[in-house]
């Protein structure tokens, strides 16, 4: 039978510090125990234990399972007025007792674990996996004792612990050796039994501390019990069956190593996430801790306000170590808030907390040298992905044993699987520890160290992508890197430990993280990050030289945590100028961590997130740089909605343009438009979203305000009546500002285009662009379209995708042939034109020198039509420069009339021919005009076989012919932004 693993913390610091008589004392107490008390334990050996040393003592105390033999111990340390000890003992306790909460929720889940999941004879794989600390191998040890108490002892026959940490100090050997090393009665006979037998479980524990090279655990996988082999390879050959086929087999590992074990697991296979402490778990333990509520409160309200450090509690180990810090800090009546702020400022308090103070008041500056050797093996720990070392590699680095026992506690533990190892009390701890290496000065006598320091990556590499990829540990270490940096971090770690911060650390953290992003400013993932650094740091000045370079934005705001880092990097950012935000649902609508709170609990958290938004909404009013501002696909409710348009209907901005695009709730409109009404500096305004049909009547507000320097009015994706359009036509006679209008894609159909028409022809507006485009428009409404196009100050009319046809066309070229009509640009994509249309614009272009740009694209014109235009090409009085016709069923034969135009034309210098086939020969009746020096063509799009070398050879001739001209391949989407439909943009 496996010895099993101990789930309880580790007795012999404690016992190691009794002198001899106390030792004596406690020896005495332990012996006089009722034997009731002792009656289930295993083997409690009283006559062993009178000549035992304290570290014997541990051992014999540790042989038994549970928490007996800690629960014995803190009622001995009472009796023996070491109040100390025994507060230390249930601190520890504490600390690693409280996973019986993790272990039976999910063992639930483990199918061998229960006889309802449990279908048929099936063998299964089960991976446990999780962040650090939060119960995975607790659950493993847990599932060992049970099996010893002979709770599983039905379903396994056999079961093998092997611990990752243990398995890499071995050498190669056979798997028949790995799993009899602690289990010496296994023959020959029961290897061959437990070879093919379905009663055995094998527990592979802390899987990501495997040390092997990359690919190593798919080469040379072995299929026999006694062939020697590495050991990565022994498991590799357990995991994917070769050797023990009809095994179970449970594991743990940390997320960053389920890519490498996804390819060697096969079927049946189970994934259970251990996600440690829920968050009421987490507050039932601030009270245990505590005891006073009202303390276990505040310090509760403290840490689930902090966005980052509220996750990390749900490791119970991290979970102890801040109720231990903040219970400290209560009890010496300091104020906690600040020590809350950062993860950085509680780990550093966690760490000055687990000396005792000298006269001075501040710990003993011995500890430097010590802490110097700690902080180095924490690096070299997390980029070899191992949280233990061995205590000869301490001291051959200048720790002496004794200091190493002061670390005990909060800091270091003993290693329990691996005797003469100490491994840091949780990541966390080492990922801050490792953070101090990178940011100290190096000093000469360090020089010794150049052989540990080989596994340790630079600040330019820590921050690659590629790395951080290869191992998400390097993550929170550049976060304590950035947070230890901050003036009163620098100034605690100088005062009480005599360390000096390196002056050149910020301006590196600069080039390698900040910098390399300022190119990307849409990246939001980067962004994020870079943000989650900067608030680490909490230092103004920090922040501001490195928001400078960025003067466009774009954030996605997800949750709190992302509206609390953007709020503190967005004040330093003065240079701003385009911000773009999006806001999901998760964050005010369908908050579901808020919902599943009382209602007392959920009011205080609903407003304490809209004090962040508040404060992230007040750069709004701050920042005098910020000219535009675009909120798309945004969720929010009543609350923001109202606290945003306080801060952009303050005078003390200067935006100029603004975009909101589908925000919910749909009457937020009313109150965006109500605090852009006195904006004077506001010139640019795009109103979209989806199904809302007051954006007419609300835009009427703004338009019509006194002193309105509108200049660009975009409205969209709105079902208004006629009386809305109605009442916003009247607006526009009032309005002068107003240069270019958008209407597209509104169901303004023949009746709301009329009264349009109307209110612009009968005022003085200086509307000179305009957009109608998929407003269901019929060749009805070119009537009244003809009329209005005979203002002179209109230069740029769109009125794509909508069915106009070849007699809505005739009717416009008849305004259009006005002499006062001054119309330079005209879009008719997609309007069910064709040959005699054509021939209506043909006669247009002739005698209309102001009519610059023609977009006819997605219109099946057929060779006629074609005739017809270049007919007008060849034209003396034909000014056209741009001429769109993609998608126009164009043939190889057309191209003889357009290249005799080409030949001829001397103002066009666009041509748009994608998507039509016209073949290799039509292409080389085109080349024959496109060779001549005559030629203005500076930009021709054609639809070509790239794999044609024929046509690339004539391409390549072409442009040495005529080396002004572009030639663009058709790829382009043409659902997406048309080349036309640029003139019609802000």
């Amino acid at each position: 039978m496996e010895h099993c693993p101990r789930v309880g913390f580790n007795l012999q610091p404690l016992l190691e510090e009794l002198n001899a008589e106390e030792l004596s004392q406690f020896k005495s107490l332990l012996k006089s125990l009722p034997q009731e008390s002792i009656v289930h334990q295993q083997e409690f050996p009283k006559t062993e234990i009178d000549d035992a040393n304290g570290k014997q003592l541990a051992e014999i105390l540790n042989g038994c399972h549970k928490y007996w033999a800690e629960m014995v111990t803190v009622q001995i340390f009472d009796k023996m007025n070491r109040v100390d000890l025994s507060k230390r003992a249930m601190d520890e306790i504490q600390a690693t007792g409280n996973f019986s909460i993790v272990t039976e929720r999910y063992k639930a889940l483990i199918p061998f674990c229960n006889p309802q999941i449990l279908t048929g004879p099936l063998t299964h794989t089960v991976v446990l996996h999780g962040t650090a600390g939060v119960g995975k191998s607790t659950l493993a040890k847990k599932l060992m004792i049970d099996w010893t108490d002979g709770n599983l002892a039905r379903r396994f026959q056999f079961v093998f612990y092997l611990n990752c940490k243990q398995l890499n100090q071995m050498g190669p050997c056979s798997c028949a050796e790995l799993i009899a090393k602690d289990c010496p009665e296994l023959d020959d006979a029961s290897l061959e039994v437990i070879a093919k037998s379905q009663n055995v479980l094998v527990v592979i524990d802390d899987f990501d501390e495997l040390s092997y090279s990359p690919g190593a655990l798919i080469h040379d996988i072995c299929d026999d019990l006694k062939t020697q082999k590495p050991v990565p390879i022994l498991l590799s050959s357990l995991l994917t069956k070769k050797i023990l086929p009809r095994a179970t087999i449970l594991i743990t590992t940390r997320p960053w190593a389920l890519r490498e074990l996804r390819l060697m697991l096969g079927e049946p296979l189970v994934f259970i996430e251990i996600e440690g402490f829920s968050e009421m778990d987490r507050k039932r333990y601030f009270l245990k801790y505590f005891q006073d509520e009202y303390e276990a409160m505040r310090a509760f309200d403290l840490i689930k306000n902090h966005t980052a450090l509220f996750p990390m509690c749900s490791a119970p180990m991290v979970c102890w170590l801040v109720c231990k810090c903040l219970k400290l800090q209560m009890e010496k009546r300091e104020d906690p808030t600040a020590t809350c702020q950062t993860t950085t400022s509680l780990f550093l308090h966690v760490l000055c907390n687990q000396f005792s103070q000298g006269p001075d008041g501040y710990p003993r500056q011995c500890l430097q040298t010590p802490l110097k050797v700690l902080c180095l093996l924490a690096a070299g720990g997390v980029w070899t992905h191992t949280s233990r070392f061995n205590e000869e590699t301490a001291k051959r680095l200048g720790m002496k044993e004794s200091e190493i026992s002061l670390f005990l506690g909060n800091v270091l533990q003993k290693d329990r699987d691996n005797k003469g190892y100490y491994s840091f009390v949780h990541l966390n701890v080492q990922q801050f520890l490792a953070a101090i290496f990178y940011i100290l000065e190096t000093e000469e006598e360090e020089e010794d160290w150049e052989s540990y320091r080989k596994d340790i990556g630079d600040l330019q590499k820590l921050f690659t992508t590629e790395e951080i990829l290869k191992n998400p540990n390097l993550t929170q270490l550049g976060y304590f890197i950035f947070g230890l940096l901050s003036k009163n971090s620098a100034k605690e770690l100088e005062t009480k430990f005599g360390y000096r911060v390196s002056s050149g650390v910020k301006e590196e953290l600069l080039t390698w993280k900040v910098k390399p992003i300022k190119s990307k400013p849409f990246l939001w993932s980067a962004m994020k990050d870079t943000f989650r650094c900067l608030y680490e740091s909490q230092e103004e000045e920090f922040v501001r030289d490195a928001m400078a370079p960025f003067t466009e934005l774009s954030l996605h705001l997800r949750d709190e945590i992302d509206m609390t880092h953007a709020a503190f990097c967005l004040k330093g950012c003065h240079n701003l100028q385009k911000l773009s935000l999006k806001v999901t649902k998760e964050m005010f609508v369908e908050n579901k961590s808020l919902k599943s709170h009382p209602e007392e609990e959920r009011h205080k958290k609903e407003q304490h997130i809209l004090s962040v938004w508040m404060d992230f909404c007040s750069m709004f009013s701050s920042n005098k740089n910020l000219v535009s501002l675009d909120i798309n696909q945004s969720f929010l409710n009543d609350s923001t909605v109202k606290i945003l348009c306080d801060h952009l209907a303050s005078k003390t901005h200067n935006l100029q343009k603004v975009v909101l695009n589908n925000i919910s709730p749909a009457k937020a409109y009313e109150d965006f438009c109500a605090a852009f009404c006195n904006q004077k500096t506001l010139t640019h305004l795009t109103l979209q979203s989806s199904g809302q049909d007051t954006l007419p009547s609300l835009c009427s507000q703004i338009v019509t305000y006194p002193g309105s320097s509108l200049q660009y009015l975009r409205l969209g994706g709105g079902s208004a009546t006629i009386s809305r359009w109605g009442e916003f036509s009247l607006a526009l006679t009032t309005n002068q500002s107003l240069t270019c209008l958008n209407l597209t894609d509104n169901e303004l159909s023949d009746d709301g285009a009329k009264l349009l028409c109307k209110s612009l022809k009968e005022s003085n507006c200086s509307l000179q662009r305009l957009s109608l485009e998929n407003c269901r428009l019929t060749g009805g409404c070119c009537r009244n379209l003809s009329v209005l196009v005979r203002n002179e100050k209109l230069t740029h009319l769109c009125l794509a995708k909508n069915e106009l046809g070849n007699g809505g066309v005739q009717l416009l070229c008849e305004g259009l042939s006005d002499p006062n009509c001054k119309l330079q640009t005209l879009v008719l994509w997609s309007c069910g034109i064709t040959e005699n249309g054509c021939d209506h614009l043909s006669k247009l272009l002739q005698k209309k020198p102001s009519l610059t740009h023609l977009d006819l694209g997605q219109n099946c014109l057929g060779i006629m039509g074609l005739i017809f235009l270049c007919e007008a090409l060849k034209g003396p009085e034909c000014s056209l420069k741009c001429l769109w016709l993609w998608g126009c069923s164009l043939v190889p034969f057309s191209c003889m009339d357009l290249s005799s135009a080409l030949k001829c034309n001397q103002n066009l210098t666009t041509l748009d021919l994608g998507q039509n086939s016209l073949g290799n020969s039509g292409i080389k009746l085109l080349c024959e005009a496109l060779k001549s020096q005559r030629c203005p063509l500076t930009k021709l799009r054609l639809k070509i076989d790239s794999s044609n070398m024929q046509m690339q050879k004539l391409m390549q001739e072409v442009k040495e012919s005529n080396p002004q001209l572009t030639i663009e391949s058709d790829d382009y989407d043409p659902g997406k932004q048309r080349p036309s439909s640029l003139d019609f943009l802000m």
